[in-house]
């Protein structure tokens, strides 16, 4: 776009007067602030009166510091009562107001902005005119207008155009914004598209709260980023209590969680917790791999009643009497007493460890009622009975106090108890997957990223360990959100989707995901096998994405064949634009030179054809330190997706990464390794494929698969 159209002064001036009042309501707020801090004295509630306050400031001064990101981004001009008057209203990032109160930008979410998203040439909506603005920082580069009943006008490098219906364009908002933006370079984290919101995907932003909404959505539709938007809508619309309850975001992993950090501050939104499964289970170490079998069992939900039992089978009656010295004498109880003890606990307690004071306490006075005064108190036993180890021994068997981790370390490293909790719910072999060496110290176990919902689900079972007076501390109970945003959830396992489910406080989540991605252990057929897991209180809605904004057709033709044949009958989504040039497929084997030779020099020359690009190598897991030192050798300086994510302008991303990702030139190494290495191999290569928005380079020595064979 130039700067032809003749109302660039007129909005870059309206532009300048809104950033003039941001700073305004920047400097108001800070000046509230100062007169918080002044005074910190006075009770407890006017201290706490003051926090609360203080919080609100830091959240607005945040939300108020949008960096980079444009501030206004379009204008709607709408019929008032009068056929002939219109009213002009900026929509924009967040809402601005000047110094008597009167607005001067509209926030995105409001529903005065909802015609900039899904008015159409059909449904006006009311309006005479969108607008739209492509805009770096401050600077107003080019307007794009579109005239309701006179059609769709565009200020561009060449002066006005029109466009029509159909082709990549139809029913597309502000086609050549939306293209200015798809062109731009990445910079290595997911950026929002508050400005290009097609309707399709306001549609599903703006949608009702309650229930569960499935957005199905292929490569490059912006499912992700759609979903994010849908948090902040949430949010802006539900202020109340919706910021009080909490959103949670759920990741696939820490790579993924770094690329899309920046989304939901730029939207005004510092607030919501984004994490990846086993954040939500802490004071655990990770780090344990687990073979192909132990990853399906843990997903399962058969795991569930292996867990179950495996408490129960901890709850125990004595094998004999016990005898106890006290005073002069002794004190007894019999092995019968201490079965009907341990009945009545699990009759009374859904939670173990809710149970064990209660246990105690009966065990004790069944010991006082054997002494021959029967008037002892409860509180001389205690004194004189808890510290004999014969007591502890006891008592550790009858109904021990145990944390997820204590309990998962003794059932894994016990063959008997393997067996115990698992014989008719599970294989033999399948149990016997599970076997580890236990540890001694349960502060070194290690688990794997299989055993988090495992862990989530013990706890379930056991509940909290109660502090010194008996008493369970409702903070250490597992928290609830009022909304929870899914992303790539087709990859968790029954066992995951429960565990998220548990966290659910009335049912509201947004969760994203392909069915042709699906690579998790327990791979999803469809839909209903992924909401059977999660809360149905309210409707259950599937929405899809059907327009792929990102991958240039070229590219997508050749993903396409390897969808198909990885998951026959699956539609792709459509790519609304052509790229500059198609994938390029480099055999090693024919070029003289070893695979990472070859490899590091296409990696160069895509460099060089994307100067200001973001470039990844997607390879197998296990040739990242092959790639990562064939590239240090030749001297091109790069990150790995594991510990930088793609902060660099190179990055080496495992193809077990890579999904959610975005790059603007990509090479994937070894097509049929990943292939056979991979679980789903062929829906993991097609992750790979589809990962660049400009440039796909395939690097290979080995026979291409099949379905990649022009």
């Amino acid at each position: 776009m130039s700067a032809q159209h003749p109302d660039i002064a007129t909005e870059q001036a309206f532009i300048d007067h809104a950033y003039e009042c941001l700073e305004l309501s920047k400097t108001d707020a800070w000046k509230l602030r100062d007169l918080s801090e002044a005074g910190r004295g006075g009770t407890f509630q006017a201290r706490y009166e003051r926090d609360v306050f203080d919080e609100a400031l830091v959240n607005r001064l945040t939300a108020l510091d949008l960096g980079d990101a444009a501030l206004v981004f379009g204008r709607i001009d709408r019929f008032a009562e009068s056929p002939d008057a219109l009213e002009s209203f900026h929509i924009g990032r967040l809402a601005v107001s000047d110094q008597n109160r009167e607005p001067v930008v509209v926030d995105w979410r409001a529903p005065v902005a909802e015609p900039f998203y899904r008015a159409t040439g059909r449904e006006t909506m009311g309006l005479a005119r969108r607008r739209h603005f492509s805009v770096q920082g401050h600077e107003l580069l080019g307007i794009e207008d579109e005239l309701f009943g006179q059609g769709h006008v565009g200020i561009g490098s060449d002066g006005p155009t029109t466009s029509t219906e159909g082709g990549a364009q139809q029913n597309l908002r502000g086609y050549s914004t939306l293209l200015a933006a798809l062109q731009r370079g990445r910079t290595g984290q997911l950026g929002d598209i508050v400005a290009t919101i097609q309707s399709e995907q306001d549609e599903i932003i703006r949608s009702p709260q309650a229930g569960v909404l499935v957005v199905q959505g292929g490569p490059g539709t912006g499912k992700t980023v759609v979903a994010l938007h849908r948090a902040a809508y949430l949010l802006y619309t539900f202020r109340f209590p919706l910021e009080a309850q909490g959103v949670l975001v759920i990741g696939p992993n820490r790579v993924f969680l770094r690329y899309i950090e920046r989304v939901l501050p730029s939207l005004g939104e510092a607030g919501v917790l984004q994490v990846v499964l086993s954040d939500l289970v802490p004071s655990v170490t990770y780090g344990a791999r687990d073979s192909v079998l132990a990853a399906r069992v843990k997903g399962d939900m058969r795991m569930s009643k292996v867990i179950t039992k495996a408490v129960s089978d901890r709850e125990r009656p004595l094998r004999d009497n016990l005898q106890l010295p006290f005073r002069s004498g002794y004190v007894r109880l019999s092995a019968q007493d201490a079965a009907n003890i341990v009945r009545q606990g699990r009759r009374r307690f859904r939670r173990h460890n809710a149970a064990r004071k209660w246990v105690e306490t009966e065990v004790l006075q069944a010991l006082g009622a054997s002494w021959r005064d029967p008037g002892v108190s409860l509180s001389e036993l205690k004194e004189s009975l808890r510290p004999l180890p014969e007591f502890r021994i006891a008592m550790e068997r009858m109904w021990p106090l145990l944390t997820p981790a204590q309990l998962l370390n003794d059932l894994y490293g016990s063959k008997a108890l393997l067996r115990l909790a698992a014989e008719n719910i599970l294989s033999e072999a399948e149990y016997t997957s599970l076997y580890r060496e236990r540890v001694q110290d349960i502060e070194s176990a290690r688990f794997s990223e299989h055993d988090v919902a495992v862990l989530d689900d013990a706890f379930e079972v056991l509940g909290p360990l109660p502090g010194k007076n008996g008493k369970i501390d409702e903070s250490d109970e597992i928290r609830t959100y009022g909304h929870i945003v899914i992303d790539e959830v087709q990859d968790l396992t029954p066992m995951q989707l429960q565990m998220v489910s548990r966290r659910s406080l009335n049912g509201s989540m947004t969760i994203v995901g392909d069915m042709a991605q699906a690579t998790g252990a327990l791979a999803p057929e469809s839909w209903a096998d992924v909401l059977k897991h999660l809360p149905d209180r309210r409707e259950q809605r599937v929405v899809g994405l059907s327009v792929g904004y990102r991958i240039p057709a070229q590219i997508m033709e050749l993903a396409d064949k390897v969808m198909h044949a990885a998951a026959p009958g699956l539609r792709s989504p459509q790519s609304v634009r052509e790229g500059d040039a198609g994938p390029r497929i480099v055999n090693a084997a024919q070029s003289g030179g070893t695979l990472l030779d070859v490899v590091t020099a296409e990696t160069k020359a895509l460099i060089e054809e994307l100067p200001a690009g973001n470039v990844a190598v997607v390879c197998p897991d296990n040739m990242v330190a092959a790639v990562s030192d064939a590239l240090s050798a030749a001297g091109m300086s790069h990150g790995k997706a594991a510990n930088t994510a793609l902060d660099t302008g190179l990055t080496v991303v495992p193809v077990s990464l890579v999904k959610g990702l975005e790059l603007d030139g990509v090479v994937v190494v070894e097509p049929q390794d990943i292939v056979e290495i991979e679980t789903l191999g062929l829906r993991a290569l097609y992750v790979a494929l589809t990962r660049p928005t400009q440039r796909l380079t395939v690097v290979h020595h080995r026979p291409l698969p099949p379905c990649m064979v022009y």
